[in-house]
């Protein structure tokens, strides 16, 4: 029986997406729903030196009620990049990983994407490579509030309702403010580097 997982690309997704992901024979990425304001659409949780920072991507706003997310562009006025970059570097530049990635990962914060949508699929591509970690991925091209021919892990995309919980590690201000669970796979990667995959993979969804 294989499995089949119907999942959202997100920013830099949360490790319970690659724990999803690491897990399934075939993934498909879900295109077709409307954006959301307050989701893991355009935003990721990092662990800073003051504890949990959250990285929001600036969208443009349309007077479209309900805008597909493959039709959200973003908002370039703002040089949201370079603060998510450095954001990164004060978090992690002292983690085990940060500067092994650091040449795959930097790129992203200097190219312009006009689409939402491009930018995530790009970061999980890229957070992939840098994991040693191959997928097959199907796109929808319709939507469907139903799915019944695989496990449907959209709702991990809704931050707060996402209650997966998982083994700790070791992070960079752990010894300050203790374990923080289920953060961006980038605080994984950097901290674990390679083991990062066999991680994933032995962690309960």
């Amino acid at each position: 029986m294989s499995n089949n997982i119907i999942i959202h690309p997100s920013y830099f997704p949360s490790i319970s997406h690659f724990v999803a992901m690491s897990k399934a024979d075939v993934v498909t990425f879900e295109m077709e729903d409307n954006f959301q304001k307050q989701t893991n659409r355009n935003r990721m949780y990092i662990y800073s030196p003051n504890g949990v920072q959250l990285l929001n991507i600036p969208i443009k706003h349309t007077k479209i009620a309900h805008q597909k997310i493959k039709d959200v562009k973003i908002e370039t006025a703002f040089d949201w990049q370079k603060q998510h970059f450095k954001s990164l570097d004060a978090a992690y530049r002292s983690s085990p990983f940060f500067e092994y990635f650091e040449d795959d990962i930097r790129p992203i914060f200097e190219k312009k994407h006009t689409f939402l949508m491009d930018l995530n699929l790009e970061t999980m591509s890229v957070v992939s490579r840098c994991l040693g970690f191959e997928f097959d991925y199907d796109e929808t091209t319709e939507y469907f509030h139903e799915v019944t021919d695989k496990s449907d892990y959209r709702g991990l995309i809704n931050g707060k309702k996402d209650t997966s919980s998982f083994e700790p590690y070791t992070q960079v201000f752990g010894e300050k403010y203790g374990y923080i669970n289920n953060l961006s796979i980038l605080d994984l990667l950097f901290n674990e580097g390679r083991q990062a995959l066999d991680y994933l993979k032995k962690q309960q969804l």
